[in-house]
């Protein structure tokens, strides 16, 4: 699937998977896979498995563990496994925070995260491998971009990117086990109510269009998924809105505000670039049109982000403020509804 398509914290790909012979003697899954994967070390086992990304019969294990006849041994990680070559790109990424495990940076809207089919070029990941390009582990081909989680193309906002692989299965882990945490701005049409509440509904693709996600409430298909929100300004027609994810599904804001009726201003794919709310108006039908040449995308921002880092377990945590174009959106929505309960970002 294309990767702009994808944020889900939650997936993990399958890399390698082993079915043990029945003749097979007790031994460590540690040593049983270094004889068994091209290119890996033992330390680099024992790392996944710390991580908790060797399953044994689908139960975590650790690298002690020791093999049996007829077990089902797999490795999976958050990304699935490079299908192409990943080509260094001169393009400027605003860089939040960077030590020699990790970099924190503020992706632009429409800038794709992983190349994939049909953006095989100008993605956060190619970007990032011309910033690592003076680095002895890039030179030698060990140092490779890994992705903790994802954001949409057209969402703004922070991301973590593990510069080493201890590093992502650790960050990784974080985010299945949702010990870190994500805060996403958004500008939705209406006024959700009540002011603080919780949206729930399994989220899985859409029976008619596979491009997009839908809720299924009564849990016959998709994954459980959870979002709490919190109203930050009521302009009327729109509001700010603040959102907590407990799970992170594919679309997961924006598909759960579309299903509660209140779907991200501008969002193409949801039902946002219609004028939803407000006046038959002439000027006011004229004035949306503006703003939405403004904000040519969701209006959704991944503002604050915290982890524990991957080697010293401090807790990190970052924040950005809104991008210039969701700004200019709210601020003259607040000029142009008179009275409006305006409140603090």
């Amino acid at each position: 699937m294309p990767e702009e398509e994808r944020d889900e914290d939650q997936e993990m790909y399958e890399h390698y998977r082993f079915n043990v012979d029945p003749g097979q003697s007790l031994v460590r899954i540690d040593k049983y896979l270094f004889s068994r994967i091209e290119n890996t070390s033992r330390t680099r086992i024992r790392n996944a498995a710390s991580a908790g990304n060797i399953l044994v019969n689908d139960i975590p294990v650790r690298a002690n563990y020791r093999v049996k006849p007829d077990d089902i041994v797999r490795v999976v990680l958050p990304d699935p496994p490079r299908e192409i070559e990943l080509i260094p790109e001169d393009i400027p990424v605003d860089i939040i925070y960077e030590d020699d495990d990790l970099i924190v940076v503020n992706k632009a809207a429409g800038m794709v995260v992983h190349p994939a089919c049909g953006n095989y070029r100008g993605t956060l990941v190619n970007a990032l491998m011309w910033h690592f390009r003076d680095l002895p582990l890039s030179s030698s081909g060990e140092l490779r971009p890994g992705l903790v989680h994802r954001i949409d193309k057209n969402t703004s906002g922070l991301l973590v990117v593990a510069k080493n692989e201890n590093s992502l299965n650790r960050l990784s882990r974080q985010f299945f086990e949702k010990t870190a945490g994500r805060i996403y701005t958004a500008i939705v049409w209406g006024v959700p109510g009540p002011a603080e509440g919780t949206v729930t509904g399994h989220i899985g693709r859409n029976i008619r269009n596979r491009k997009i996600m839908q809720v299924f409430p009564d849990g016959s298909r998709g994954k459980p998924a959870v979002t709490h929100y919190k109203v930050l300004e009521d302009m009327g027609y729109i509001s700010l809105v603040e959102c907590r994810l407990e799970t992170g599904r594919t679309h997961q804001i924006r598909v759960h505000f579309s299903y509660i009726r209140h779907p991200l201003f501008n969002d193409d794919e949801y039902g946002g670039n219609k004028i939803l709310k407000g006046t038959t108006l002439s000027g006011y039908r004229q004035f949306v049109r503006n703003c939405f040449s403004l904000l040519p995308r969701q209006a959704l921002h991944a503002r604050l982000l915290s982890f524990n880092h991957p080697v010293t377990g401090k807790r990190l945590s970052f924040d950005t403020p809104l991008p210039d174009d969701m700004q200019q959106v709210i601020t003259r929505w607040r000029e142009y509804i008179p009275g409006n309960n305006t409140g603090k970002i």
